[in-house]
C-alpha cells in the first residue's frame, strides 16, 4: 500500500467518466481512491517527478482569502463625454493608462468582491449586492439582488460571492470591518429577488448541481476561529440543511475549492505541514466523497481538475519509475510549465514582472533596464538581495520615485512577515503610493519562513530554525543601508500580525537599525500564547511554533527570540502599536504585557543616559471591535503615517494632501 499511496499522490491523470460509472454503481462509504481503483487497471509505465519542494507555491489555493482589490470605482457616465475612445489595437497598459488620466482621483475607493457568471457580474454597489450585464460594468444599470442594510450591521461589506450553475441562487458572504464573524445569504433570483436563507459563521462555499438539477450549497461552518465542519443545503420547495462532515484533529481546518471547471468540489483537511483532499463529483453531490490520499504527516498536496484529468501538486518523493493505469500519465509541474496550459496559478512576487531586466552579482545591481512603471512611468522598481549570516540570499523587492536623487538621505520604509509559508503582501495600498510619491523608498524582504521561495524556504524559517528570519532581516536593512538606500536615522520597519514577532526581535537585538517602528495586531508574546491550548488557534499552530508546554527544545528556542521575553534596558526605536479589543487571532493581553515591560526598560535606560536624550515614543493604540487587521482604516492609516513623519522629522503636510485624493475622509 505504500507504494500505491505514492502513486497517487504523484501520479496526475485519470479518466474522470470511468470514476463516474463506478460510482453510480457502487456505493462507496469514503473509499480510498487508490484501494478501490488499483486492481481494476490495467498498468502501464510512466516516469514521474516531484513537484512544489523548492518551487514556487500554488498562489492562494490552499486558503480562503478574500479578495480586497483597490480599484477606480467606476468610469462614471458624466465623464465618458470627456474621455477618448480606446483604439482596439491599443496596448493593455496604455489602455489602463488612459482610463486612469480620464479618472479623477478622488474616485478611487476600496471594493470588495466581484465575480463573473454566464452574462453578469455580480458585485457590490453602495450597500447592495447587485448584477448587471457584462458588457454594462462600468456604468450605473445595475439590478439590486440585496440590501445588505436588512441584516442590521454596521458598515457591512461582502466578503465572497458564488453563483449557482444556473443562475437560479446566488450566494455571499458578509462581514463587517470590526469583526471577522460572517454570515453567508441565499437570493434566489427571479423579476422579484428574494432572500431564500441565511447561514451564521460561514468560511467558505461553493455551488453545485445534483442529477436532478437542483442547486446544492456546500459550506463550512466556523466556530472559535476553528472551521472543522462542512454542511450542504438546498432551498425552494425541497428545503434542506445537514452536516456532511465533521473534522475531529483539533490541529486541522477544512475548507472548500470548486475545481476551476467547475466538475469537481474539492474538500481540503489541511494543517500547516499536512494536507487530505475528499472529491466530491459535481454530477453527483449526495454520492459519498472519494478519498485521494490518506492524510501522511509532513505530505501536502493540491488537486484540480480539467479536461478529464485530475492534476495533483505535491510536496514528496524523488524522481522515480511507477507503473501506472492506462487512464493515467505523468504531469510533470514545474515553475517553466506554460501558465496557459497549467491548471495551478503559480506565481512569485519576488520574480520581477517580464517588462523589466536585472542583472546581479554578489546581491548588488550592476545593470538595470526597463526600469519605469508601466502605467504611472514615475516611480523604479528593483530586486536586490541579501547575504543572511549563513550566506543565504535573501531577495528584496524595491520601490523608489523614479527621479529621485541622493537615495542615502530618503526615508526607507522596510516590510516583512516571514511566516506560515504565506508570502508577503505587495498589493497596492494608497497609503504606500502616496509615501513613493513624496519621496519614500519601499522595501518588502523576503525572508525564510514566508513561502515566497516554496515550501522549503518556509520549512526553514520555522519552528527551531524561527532566527534564520531574524538574521535575514537584518542582513536585508543593513544591505540596504550599504548600497545607498536611506540610513538607520531615516529607517522605519512596519509589520502587522505574525509578521512582529521579526519586527519585536530586531528591535530587542538591532534597534539601533531602526528609528522608528509600525506594528498592528503583532503577535508579540509567542512563549505565552503557545503555552495557553485555551486559545483558538494554538493547536493549530504548534507545527509553525513548535509545542512549549511538552518539548523542552521548542521551549528554549523561543524564549531565544520571543520579543515579549528579551526586552531589556537599552535604547529602543520608537514603536506605534495598533490592537484591536476584541481580536481573538492576537489576544490584547499579550500586547499590553508587551507594551507595559518596553516602556519600563525604556524609562530605566532613561535614568542613566544623562540629559539631552531623546526617549522613544512607545505608543498603544487600541481600537474597538474583534477584527484582526482592518487594511482600510483612514484613522489607522492616518494615525501610522502621522507618526512616521514625527519620528523622522519629516515635513506631512504634502503627503496628507495627496491623501484625501485617494481616501474619503
Amino acid at each position: 500500500m505504500q507504494q500505491k499511496s505514492k502513486l497517487f499522490l504523484q501520479a496526475l491523470k485519470y479518466s474522470i467518466p470511468h470514476l463516474g460509472k463506478c460510482m453510480q454503481k457502487e456505493h462507496l462509504n469514503h473509499c480510498n481512491f487508490a484501494d478501490h481503483y488499483f486492481n481494476r487497471i490495467k498498468l502501464k509505465k510512466y516516469h514521474l517527478t516531484k513537484c512544489l519542494q523548492n518551487k514556487p507555491r500554488i498562489s492562494e489555493l490552499a486558503r480562503n482569502i478574500p479578495s480586497r482589490n483597490f480599484l477606480c470605482k467606476n468610469f462614471l457616465s458624466s465623464k465618458q463625454g470627456n474621455e477618448k475612445p480606446l483604439s482596439e489595437n491599443m496596448d493593455a497598459f496604455e489602455k489602463v493608462r488612459a482610463k486612469l488620466e480620464t479618472q479623477p482621483q478622488e474616485e478611487y475607493e476600496i471594493i470588495n468582491a466581484e465575480i463573473k457568471h454566464g452574462g453578469f457580474v455580480y458585485y457590490q454597489e453602495g450597500c447592495c449586492l447587485v448584477r448587471s450585464k457584462d458588457e454594462e460594468a462600468d456604468n450605473d444599470n445595475y439590478e439590486v439582488l440585496f440590501n445588505l442594510e436588512e441584516l442590521k450591521l454596521e458598515q457591512p461589506f461582502i466578503d465572497c460571492i458564488r453563483v449557482a450553475p444556473d443562475e437560479k441562487y446566488v450566494a455571499a458572504k458578509i462581514r463587517t470591518e470590526d469583526s471577522e464573524a460572517s454570515t453567508c445569504i441565499v437570493v434566489k433570483l427571479s423579476d422579484q429577488p428574494v432572500m431564500e436563507a441565511s447561514f451564521p459563521n460561514v468560511s467558505s462555499f461553493e455551488w453545485v448541481k445534483d442529477e436532478e438539477d437542483e442547486d446544492v450549497l456546500f459550506y463550512t461552518f466556523q466556530r472559535n476561529l476553528r472551521c472543522h465542519d462542512v454542511y450542504r443545503a438546498t432551498f425552494g420547495d425541497n428545503k434542506r440543511n445537514e452536516r456532511f462532515y465533521t473534522e475531529k484533529d483539533p490541529s486541522f481546518f477544512v475548507f472548500l475549492y470548486l475545481t476551476k471547471d467547475s466538475r469537481f468540489l474539492t474538500m481540503n483537511i489541511m494543517s500547516k505541514t499536512t494536507s487530505e483532499v475528499w472529491l466530491i463529483d459535481g454530477l453527483s453531490p449526495w454520492d459519498p466523497p472519494v478519498l485521494i490520499q490518506k492524510r501522511i504527516h509532513g505530505v501536502l498536496y493540491y488537486v484540480e481538475h480539467r479536461d478529464d484529468e485530475l492534476y495533483i501538486l505535491t510536496n514528496v518523493g524523488e524522481p522515480t519509475e511507477f507503473k501506472l493505469p492506462p487512464w493515467a500519465c505523468g504531469f510533470i509541474m514545474d515553475t517553466n510549465s506554460d501558465p496557459e496550459n497549467c491548471p495551478f496559478q503559480l506565481c512569485s512576487p519576488i520574480r520581477p514582472p517580464k517588462y523589466y531586466t536585472y542583472k546581479f552579482a554578489e546581491g548588488k545591481l550592476f545593470e538595470e533596464t526597463g526600469h519605469e512603471d508601466p502605467i504611472t512611468k514615475t516611480s523604479r522598481v528593483l530586486r536586490m538581495e541579501a547575504k543572511s549570516k549563513d550566506g543565504k540570499l535573501v531577495p528584496m523587492t524595491v520601490f523608489h520615485k523614479t527621479d529621485s536623487e541622493d537615495l542615502q538621505k530618503k526615508p526607507l520604509l522596510v516590510q516583512v512577515y516571514g511566516a506560515y509559508g504565506m508570502d508577503l503582501k505587495m498589493h497596492f495600498r494608497p497609503e504606500r503610493r502616496v509615501l513613493v510619491d513624496d519621496g519614500w523608498i519601499l522595501a518588502y524582504c523576503h525572508v525564510r519562513g514566508g513561502g515566497e521561495l516554496g515550501l522549503q524556504w518556509h520549512a526553514d524559517g520555522r519552528l527551531t530554525k524561527k532566527l534564520n528570519g531574524l538574521a535575514d532581516l537584518e542582513a536585508c536593512i543593513k544591505t540596504l543601508h550599504d548600497q545607498g538606500f536611506s540610513q538607520p536615522s531615516l529607517t522605519a520597519l512596519t509589520a502587522f500580525s505574525a509578521g512582529g514577532v521579526l519586527v519585536g526581535a530586531l528591535c530587542n537585538s538591532s534597534p539601533e537599525l531602526l528609528r522608528a517602528v509600525t506594528l498592528e495586531a503583532p503577535f508579540l508574546d509567542v512563549l505565552n500564547t503557545m503555552m495557553d491550548t485555551t486559545l483558538p488557534l494554538t493547536l493549530e499552530e504548534l507545527e509553525e511554533w513548535g509545542n512549549p508546554s511538552s518539548d523542552e527544545k521548542h521551549k528554549n528556542y523561543i524564549k531565544r527570540y520571543c520579543p515579549c521575553q528579551n526586552i531589556k534596558p537599552q535604547h529602543y526605536p520608537s514603536i506605534h502599536i495598533t490592537a484591536y479589543e476584541n481580536d481573538e487571532r492576537v489576544p490584547l493581553k499579550g500586547i499590553v504585557s508587551y507594551t507595559e515591560k518596553l516602556k519600563e526598560a525604556v524609562a530605566e535606560h532613561a535614568k542613566d543616559s544623562g540629559e539631552g536624550y531623546q526617549v522613544p515614543n512607545i505608543i498603544l493604540d487600541i481600537q474597538p471591535g474583534g477584527n484582526h487587521v482592518i487594511e482600510d482604516s483612514h484613522k489607522k492609516i492616518t494615525a501610522q503615517i502621522k507618526f512616521l513623519y514625527e519620528e523622522l522629522g519629516l515635513d506631512s503636510t504634502s503627503v496628507f494632501n495627496n491623501l484625501k485624493k485617494y481616501l474619503k475622509f
